[in-house]
């Protein structure tokens, strides 16, 4: 396997490879260099300006949304022309002439919607001549800075749609539309906020960039060392130990990273050779840090910045958004661990020295569950002892509790200050893995700007932008603060140098998070272009059609489809542009395929399944980006570290499909017991899964073994599969008696409704909508709530009116539309977990069977020794 294995790329074209993917490749020096790192710091600064109450407070420097995003791509065009060269032999070390000139004419582009707003605003759908030339200047130029930042996949695709908006009568039968005039494309595109200045644009300016930059400055502190410090401590030292940190590691990098590559070589310097020295291949190593770092992406509480994306597009707040995605991506992350548990099972592997004190296995259990109790009395304390003193303090409160964060912070780098620095180690040196506890003690402060930016975003409830602007602040100042403070404590002070010191890693900081934004900031506004043709043209429909037409009809098969068009629009194109793109084409896709055909699903399951699918494509070959650099740091082949990596991630690929039939796995109308026993089933079912696709549990599966665990994990999963085959959850009641029918309804209980009509187009159509229980003391009530009037004619119940803005109108009833027929659930049905027993039963004799087997290969080795 060695020999044929390529040397790992060096340090510097690791560097070469995140730069070229993430802050641009190019390095400068005088003045050019200044001007760059200078225009990315104002930046950085203009945003934390407009992410906080400043401006509020003090009447100066108010900027529209609209504004800010003109400001913020000016911004991003500016320095995508500055930081990335035009072609792989354009020179690296200096700006040639015409991408001074690019650059400012890309960034006067772009602010002219704030230069001119004023005058855009009182000519509104009429663009002059000049809003034309500017933006048809605009696009060509966003177009070339999409190329240069994030390379021709997105480029082609935005182009695409671009000519098919503008050629759409010249388009075959299915594809034709009555096309849009070049001034309507111009206007649409970059005057209005329907395309390139969206909201996918608008997100980017107030919530991504302020976690972006938290997360530089985050990373710059020194917290990203001291994650992977802290896994390799606690882990490295079992069975494929490496391997498990890796995973742990890249899951808390990926919690404040915006890109997997990045993720993959920043942790995968470290733990990709140290994978190699236990027993992995150079493919297996570098599949396990593409495994765990993509599925960063899927990780609250950023997600690569979809989960921002998604309040907007799904319309629901940011916590509910966590709190669904949450549940999935943690099972996966298990799972991850699993799998790599079982690879040194089955390759006899051990784990790395450790210097860590060895404790009895009850020792352990009670040091964990003593940290729990601990952790769970603190913040029981914190959450009810401020939600006393804000009664008392009134106003007085935000200055009390910056007060004691500022003292519990003094107080923590007193504890840091006691124990040795944590250094950097080159794991192709011989190490032995660090103590837990003075690990964990050198860096607890790190998790304080965490658990402000949880605080303001889940107990306070501000808004995502406000909640990291407040987490940035603490941050600013620990970075600042840490050197001279903790050389204080140390007794080695040199004041002057630390504070000097602190301040140059803060501008280091505001720098890197500006430059991570710059392919982030580009990717949205490109991505604009594909919203705003998929508003002008209706191109959404003309894919459903193609969906339904292939597929048709099956559910399964149109979820496979929808999943396979994901993975192909994805590919090449960073966490950010894929989601926009895959949400904006596919997602409705599913809602209006699954409504026809009684697939009656949340919004966010859908947003989730084609984000599951589109982040995926940094996988799977032949693109596979974070396969590549994966590849560039172990010295595997890329292609098979892509389909390892792909294997290894079968149990992310099987989660879209499981919760858009079980929501239940998103915690949608979920209570917190309930909630606890589908994490635990589900778990469990995901390991079974695990087993399953490894072929391996406690000995290698036999081929029935491993289909059974495939029918116990599925079970698991989605028990009301099989219950709704033993015991209908619906019974059949005639439509005329819809009102009764609703008004039979217990509170959380919802009526299952085929509805036939016309779509937009005039063509026949009949769909499924849940109407759910409305409030009122008798039916006639109900309906009044519900806003639905019906009316009987030659025997069939039709729409007489719908209230404008009412539930009815939501759920899609409109003037005579058909009710074709009205399902009530069923009274006294068994509960879907019955499913449970006897999979689990099944289960344990696969467990005592392999038992069995693995005892007897363990007597038949000792006979043989």
């Amino acid at each position: 396997m060695a020999e044929r294995n390529k040397p790992a790329a060096s340090s510097n074209e690791l560097d070469d490879l995140v730069a070229s993917s993430d802050t641009g490749s190019r390095k400068l020096a005088g003045t050019p260099n200044r001007i760059m790192l200078g225009t990315a710091a104002a930046w950085s600064l203009f945003q934390l300006w407009i992410a906080s109450p400043l401006p509020f407070l003090v009447g100066f420097g108010v900027f529209s949304a609209t504004e800010s995003r003109s400001i913020h791509l000016a911004f991003a065009m500016f320095l995508a022309y500055m930081a990335y060269p035009a072609f792989k032999r354009s020179p690296r070390d200096r700006v040639p002439a015409i991408d001074w000139v690019l650059a400012l004419v890309a960034a006067a582009t772009a602010a002219y919607l704030y230069v001119f707003y004023e005058q855009l605003a009182q000519r509104p759908g009429a663009p002059i001549l000049q809003d034309v030339i500017v933006a048809v200047t605009g696009i060509v130029l966003l177009l070339e800075a999409t190329r240069r930042a994030l390379g021709p996949p997105l480029m082609i695709v935005a182009i695409v749609f671009l000519v098919y908006s503008l050629a759409g009568p010249y388009m075959p039968a299915m594809l034709a539309h009555q096309g849009v005039s070049l001034e309507g494309l111009a206007n649409h595109q970059w005057i209005t906020t329907q395309g390139v200045f969206g909201i996918a644009l608008g997100v980017s300016t107030s919530f991504v960039f302020l976690f972006v930059l938290f997360g530089a400055l985050l990373d710059k502190a020194g917290a990203g060392n001291y994650f992977i410090k802290l896994a390799f401590s606690m882990l490295g030292h079992y069975r494929g130990g490496p391997a498990k940190a890796a995973v742990v590691a890249s899951g808390m990098t990926g919690l404040i990273s915006g890109s997997s590559i990045a993720n993959v070589v920043t942790t995968g310097t470290f733990t990709i050779p140290m994978m190699k020295r236990v027993g992995f291949s150079a493919e297996k190593a570098g599949a396990v840090e593409v495994a765990s770092s993509v599925n960063g992406q899927i990780m609250p509480p950023v997600m690569g910045a979809a989960a921002f994306l998604m309040v907007e597009y799904v319309g629901i707040s940011y916590v509910e958004v966590i709190k669904h995605a949450f549940l999935p991506a943690l099972i996966s992350y298990i799972a991850l661990i699993y799998i790599v548990h079982l690879e040194a099972l089955k390759a006899g592997m051990q784990g790395l020295k450790s210097n860590n004190p060895v404790k009895p296995l009850l020792n352990k259990v009670i040091g964990f569950l003593t940290g729990l109790i601990g952790l769970m009395a603190l913040s029981f304390i914190v959450y009810y002892g401020l939600g006393w003193l804000k009664p008392v303090l009134g106003e007085a409160t935000p200055w009390v509790v910056a007060v004691v964060l500022m003292v519990v912070y003094v107080a923590l780098l007193k504890v840091s200050a006691r124990y040795p620095e944590l250094e950097e180690d080159d794991p192709n040196e011989a190490i032995v893995l660090p103590q837990t506890r003075p690990t964990l003690m050198v860096g607890l402060h790190y998790i304080l700007p965490v658990i402000v930016l949880v605080w303001c975003l889940m107990v306070e409830r501000l808004s995502p932008g406000l909640s990291a602007f407040w987490a940035t602040v603490l941050m600013i100042i620990i970075i600042v603060t840490q050197r001279p403070l903790i050389a204080i404590f140390r007794g080695r002070s040199d004041m002057a140098a630390d504070i000097r010191a602190g301040f140059q890693d803060l501008w280091e900081g505001l720098v890197n998070g500006a430059r991570n934004m710059i392919g982030i900031g580009i990717a949205t506004a490109a991505a604009g272009i594909i919203v705003g043709a998929v508003s002008q043209t209706g191109v959404g429909l003309v894919l459903a059609e193609l969906v339904e037409t292939l597929s048709m009809g099956n559910l399964f098969l149109m979820l496979l489809l929808t999943a396979v068009l994901s993975l192909i629009l994805g590919m090449g194109l960073p966490t950010t542009a894929n989601y926009i793109v895959v949400s904006a084409l596919l997602a409705p896709v599913i809602v209006t395929l699954g409504q026809q055909n009684g697939l009656l699903v949340p919004l966010i399951a859908v947003h989730l399944f084609v984000f599951y699918f589109g982040i995926m494509a940094d996988v799977t070959p032949p693109v596979g980006l974070a396969s590549f650099a994966a590849a560039a740091v172990s010295g595997g082949d890329p292609i098979r570290t892509g389909f390892q990596a792909f294997y290894y991630s079968l149990r992310t690929a099987a989660l879209p499909f499981l919760f858009i039939f079980n929501t239940d796995l998103l915690l949608i109308n979920v209570d917190l017991w309930h909630g606890l026993l589908i994490f635990v089933t589900a778990t469990v079912a995901m390991l079974i899964f695990a087993a399953a696709t490894q072929g391996f549990m406690l000995v290698r599966n036999r081929w029935y073994e491993s289909l059974l665990l495939l029918v116990v994990a599925f079970a698991l999963f989605r028990p009301g599969f099989w219950m709704d085959m033993l015991d209908d959850p619906y019974r059949n009641v005639p439509t005329a008696q819809f009102e009764q029918a609703l008004g039979s309804l217990d509170e959380g209980g919802s009526l299952r409704v085929e509805v036939a009509g016309l779509n937009d187009y005039g063509d026949p159509v009949s769909f499924f909508v849940r109407v759910p229980y409305q409030p009122g003391a008798t039916p006639s009530e109900r309906m009044d709530n519900l806003g639905l009037m019906l009316m009987q004619q030659d025997g069939e119940t039709l729409v007489d009116m719908t209230t404008f803005g009412s539930p009815a109108k939501e759920l899609g009833f409109d003037f005579d539309q058909q009710i074709v027929s009205v399902q009530v659930p069923e009274d006294g049905r068994l509960a879907k977990e019955w499913i449970w027993v006897p999979a689990l039963a099944i289960f344990i004799l696969i467990v005592l069977l392999q038992r069995r087997r693995r005892g007897a290969s363990s007597t038949n080795a000792v006979s043989a020794a």
